[in-house]
């Protein structure tokens, strides 16, 4: 077959993608109709992989270029233009030696440098040097726009990890410059995206904010569980194996239908078993406890710098309690401390996106998974 049944901890396309069609033909009207989006969703919902896939869809528009940039490893704002400036540049031109002609066509004062990779079909990488005594943001952040007009196209900048931006240095200073140049532009529009829900809400729906109303704002939901009950078991047939719809339902319900770890988990049980054989709950429940096998380093690692409070506060919530965790016998009960200390302890696991406020606003934890941890290893 050439495919794999189940993919998970990276985009997935084609046979391995789901659902999503009124989220692409909303994402595909705004690329092309030059209207600025935002992404928001929780991690593990497959943001990545929609984008990716609607861009999938618009491949070969001879009037319309897409620009993909991972902004996560970048700390600082120079660090962004540098790797915006490469992206623009390295997916608008067609090969290398176009690369060195719209480097210094484009952006003024470069002597740019192309690293190649000594193995066979590797990408390149190109290192332009562009810092604050040779440029200035505006020059950089007009890139795109000069290119597009140049070549009579529109540019699409698709920025993933964008929450970044308000971890650099003096952020508002440098949201308001990105703002004041790209709101202005024609020819070039954005979609903006990341993983930390809190963060990007902040940057996003704050009236005080740079950029607020900046765009079309989609807010990525699960995915419905009957279309992934279709998936799995369909999946599992395509690999001569058999689940039924009532045990892929309950995968689903384990990991509360996020995308990444209906994947990962309907990938370890399906794993698990030979060619001809049927699922069973005793290989499901083995097959959950891998996946939190699997996840526990990185669990570990996020309760790690937690004060005894605030993991005690989510300890409350995994159990169940969703509200009234500041009355007196809850309080007792998980010694969370005084009234006031709720309100400080909410705030804080808000920010580091362990929980979030849902209707009526009930506090959950936000990754299934870990709350799924909490419960059986804590």
């Amino acid at each position: 077959m050439g495919t794999k049944s189940f993919i998970f901890g990276t985009a997935v396309s084609d046979y391995n993608f789901i659902g999503r069609e009124k989220e692409t033909r909303r994402l595909i009207a705004n690329f092309n109709g030059g209207i600025n989006t935002i992404l928001i969703s929780p991690r593990r919902i497959g943001k990545t992989s929609l984008v990716k896939h609607a861009i999938k869809q618009i491949e070969g528009q001879e009037d319309l270029i897409v620009v993909y940039l991972d902004m996560f490893a970048c700390k600082t704002e120079y660090e962004f233009y540098n790797a915006l400036s490469a992206a623009v540049l390295k997916q608008t031109a067609s090969r290398a030696e176009m690369w060195m002609e719209y480097a210094r066509e484009f952006i003024t004062r470069l002597t740019p440098k192309i690293a190649f990779s000594p193995e066979a079909n590797s990408e390149f990488s190109l290192s332009l040097g562009i810092s604050p005594k040779t440029h200035t943001p505006e020059e950089v952040l007009s890139l795109a726009e000069n290119i597009a007009a140049k070549r009579n196209k529109r540019i699409v900048i698709c920025i993933d990890e964008f929450q970044q931006i308000g971890e650099l240095p003096d952020s508002i200073t440098v949201q308001k410059r990105l703002r004041s140049v790209w709101q202005h532009q024609q020819l070039t529009s954005y979609c903006l995206f990341g993983s930390k829900k809190h963060m990007m809400t902040n940057i996003f729906q704050r009236r005080n904010m740079p950029f607020y109303q900046f765009g079309d704002m989609i807010y990525l939901g699960k995915i419905d569980a009957g279309q992934w009950v279709k998936y799995i078991t369909s999946h599992f047939t395509d690999g001569k194996r058999h689940i039924s719809p009532e045990l892929a339902g309950k995968l689903c319900d384990t990991v509360d239908n996020y995308s990444s770890y209906v994947q990962q988990l309907a990938w370890l049980l399906f794993s698990s078993l030979n060619e001809g054989e049927s699922a069973n709950e005793t290989q499901l429940d083995r097959a959950t406890e891998d996946l939190l096998d699997t996840n526990e380093a990185l669990f570990m690692q996020q309760i790690e710098p937690l004060t005894s409070y605030q993991l005690n506060f989510l300890r409350a919530i995994a159990d169940g309690h969703h509200s009234g965790l500041g009355e007196a016998d809850i309080r007792e009960e998980y010694a969370l401390g005084s009234p006031s200390n709720i309100t400080r302890l909410k705030a804080a696991l808000v920010g580091k996106d362990l929980i979030e406020m849902r209707d009526r606003g009930a506090i959950h934890i936000t990754d299934p998974v870990f709350r799924l941890w909490l419960q059986r290893r804590l």
